[in-house]
């Protein structure tokens, strides 16, 4: 799936702006403040009907304007084109949502048939930040490539969530307890089966881009599931059922898993540096899309917001060739238009497109 035709009305501080990117590569030049980033937030929106920059919708509307309007044509596997927009005014309680003419059954309906990868100065905290950003990141491929696991998942939550409030009371259903345990458990078990598959799957991927971003290297990938590894997670919940009474909330589960990158032992985090986790930040994602376009059959769409920044020339030439090996689509921003044209080994495929004051217009390399 591909962006063959982009507008946008009133989002940011773009006005207005229409381009027809490439397959390929799309890179946009222009200074601070001008829009580029907002080009990207406009394309995630229409997979996550969010913003990865503000929790309000209503915060993107232009300023003095009524609403916004992002649209798109989106070119399917099949080659036929289909119609995606996103809609939200400043007196709207609901944002409005039209996939080929109707309102989609969900969020999942749009990120399934437009994947986004999203590469920015937030990426970072797939290492540094909380273990729900990575669980976040391993979920977002198993649901690409395991259909059922988003239904387990609702089941999953709605259990936990009902044990929850239970465990929060002060007089406890031991019956109702038990029953949510067992619903706990039986998709827990097999969301973390789900996910450790993923992850087996990936691993070799991430680990060839590695070789080829950080040569020398040896970085380590371990899975952690949530609870203790030699048990099942029924006897989990009932060895910490008391536990869990005082501080009134499930503390076994995949709601609790989390992944570790180390080097020697030892947090990557805290051995590598800007330029190297921006790198392994980036492998974890592009094997994503890999491994997305193998077993899932599908083109993701990278979005990489100023991606010559932190990377020396050596490692920006070789991500630039990584990024061309990709099957799917890519939007870069950079405000330097010499490094962002370094690296590539077909040029005259990428098109390029000149950002300023909220107008964005195609432009020859110079």
């Amino acid at each position: 799936m591909t962006i063959h035709r982009l507008q946008i009305k009133n989002f940011r501080n773009i006005p207005s702006a229409e381009i027809h990117p490439v397959e390929g590569i799309n890179l946009f030049v222009g200074e601070n403040g001008s829009g580029k980033t907002s080009l990207l937030e406009a394309i995630h929106l229409l997979s996550l009907v969010r913003s990865f920059r503000s929790k309000k919708l209503k915060s993107l509307i232009h300023h003095e304007a009524e609403r916004f309007t992002v649209f798109a044509q989106i070119r399917m596997l099949d080659f036929s084109l289909a119609s995606l927009g996103v809609q939200r005014g400043t007196q709207d309680d609901e944002t409005e949502i039209l996939f080929r003419g109707v309102r989609p059954s969900g969020v999942a309906e749009l990120t399934s048939e437009l994947p986004v990868q999203l590469i920015n100065p937030d990426a970072f905290r797939l290492l540094e930040g909380s273990p729900r950003e990575r669980r976040q990141f391993v979920d977002w491929g198993v649901f690409h490539v395991e259909h059922e696991f988003i239904y387990c998942w609702q089941r999953f939550q709605r259990a936990l969530k009902q044990r929850n409030s239970l465990l929060r009371h002060g007089r406890i259903d031991t019956l109702q307890l038990q029953l949510w345990e067992k619903e706990i458990a039986l998709n827990g078990e097999q969301i973390t089966a789900y996910r450790q598959s993923y992850l087996d799957h990936l691993k070799p991927l991430f680990e060839v881009l590695l070789q080829r971003f950080l040569e020398g290297q040896l970085l380590k990938l371990v899975f952690q599931r949530g609870w203790d590894k030699n048990i099942s997670l029924a006897e989990s919940l009932e060895t910490s059922r008391s536990r869990d009474i005082e501080q009134g909330f499930t503390q076994s589960g995949p709601q609790r898993a989390d992944i570790r990158i180390s080097v020697d032992g030892r947090p990557a985090m805290d051995v590598l540096s800007r330029g190297q986790q921006k790198l392994v930040v980036s492998a974890l994602k592009l094997a994503q899309g890999e491994l997305l376009a193998v077993a899932g059959k599908k083109q993701c769409v990278y979005l990489i917001d100023d991606l010559p920044a932190e990377l020396d020339k050596h490692h920006r030439s070789i991500f630039c060739q990584v990024l061309e090996e990709q099957a799917g689509q890519v939007f870069i921003t950079s405000v330097d238009e010499e490094a962002l044209a370094y690296g590539w080994q077909q040029p005259e495929k990428n098109a390029w497109f000149h950002v300023e004051h909220g107008q964005i217009s195609p432009k020859a390399l110079s």
